[in-house]
């Protein structure tokens, strides 16, 4: 397959309740379609129609589910395929710092991004004191390290202070790191740890002649700088800052609907290639 779809998954293609943005009376919300359980309790969603694109695009291309989540969070959830125990052969979790090949992560690749971030960014440890002393409880609902490669914050989004946020992000950066605000979480991550580099480890491999790539969020970004075309939603951190750039299209679409559109964008795009 010369076609390689790397796509963001939550708030992109997938959807918890809090999310899906259904703006429309309840007889014309679409048929959802759970993707992802948690503690015996549904958590995320697609639309029915996403879902039976999305296994036709996985027949047609090379399809990577590329994400922020670890590879555990990942697991959890169950995306369309040709057949229903079909894994995808690529899957890039913790923002690029884990490359899972059949499902199993791949030792070569997390040794070498973890050369990259201990050459270009200060230590974990540093960050997460500086979490610990700036994250009133007030507001904080839990602290996290992922996979001791980045921080995370899951926060009371409206009572953030003003300023405290763009605070962290210009600490952060004399460090090395990049700040993300995502829904309730605000995430703290070391500059080398991309997805894009995770990417470009797979098309050196797969071979793939053309990219196709979603998200949503700042982390996204060098995502879909590095695709051949592009697409974000019209919610996130992305649409909220006006960010563009080109080769990226700009979805009018928010919440599920916009994850439909875009794995329709996709399977348009593997067909005119």
């Amino acid at each position: 397959m010369s076609v390689l779809v790397a796509s963001d998954l939550d708030r992109t293609l997938i959807y918890s309740d809090r999310a899906l943005a259904l703006d429309v009376p309840d007889r014309l919300a679409p048929r959802l379609l759970c993707v992802e359980v948690y503690q015996g309790r549904p958590l995320s969603y697609m639309t029915e129609r996403a879902a039976g694109l999305l296994a036709d695009l996985a027949r047609q291309a090379r399809f990577v589910p590329t994400t922020t989540r670890t590879p555990e969070q990942y697991e959890r959830v169950t995306l369309p395929g040709p057949t229903s125990d079909r894994l995808p052969e690529y899957a890039i979790c913790a923002n690029g710092g884990q490359l899972l090949v059949d499902g199993v992560p791949d030792h070569d690749w997390r040794a070498e991004i973890t050369a990259r971030i201990d050459a270009g960014s200060a230590p974990l440890e540093e960050v997460v004191r500086r979490l610990a002393l700036c994250a009133d409880p007030e507001w904080t609902h839990k602290r996290r390290v992922a996979d001791e490669l980045f921080a995370y914050l899951v926060v009371e989004r409206a009572a953030l202070p003003a300023g405290w946020l763009e605070e962290l992000t210009g600490w952060c950066a004399e460090r090395g790191w990049v700040v993300s605000l995502q829904g309730r979480k605000v995430y703290a991550v070391p500059a080398p740890l991309t997805k894009s580099a995770a990417l470009a480890e797979v098309v050196r491999r797969s071979g793939a002649t053309t990219v196709l790539a979603a998200g949503d969020s700042l982390l996204d970004a060098d995502l879909l700088l590095a695709a051949d075309a592009g697409w974000r939603p019209g919610h996130g951190e992305l649409a909220d800052s006006g960010w563009t750039a080109p080769g990226v299209t700009a979805l009018e679409e928010v919440g599920v609907t916009a994850g439909e559109e875009i794995v329709r964008r996709f399977l348009a795009g593997v067909t005119a290639g």
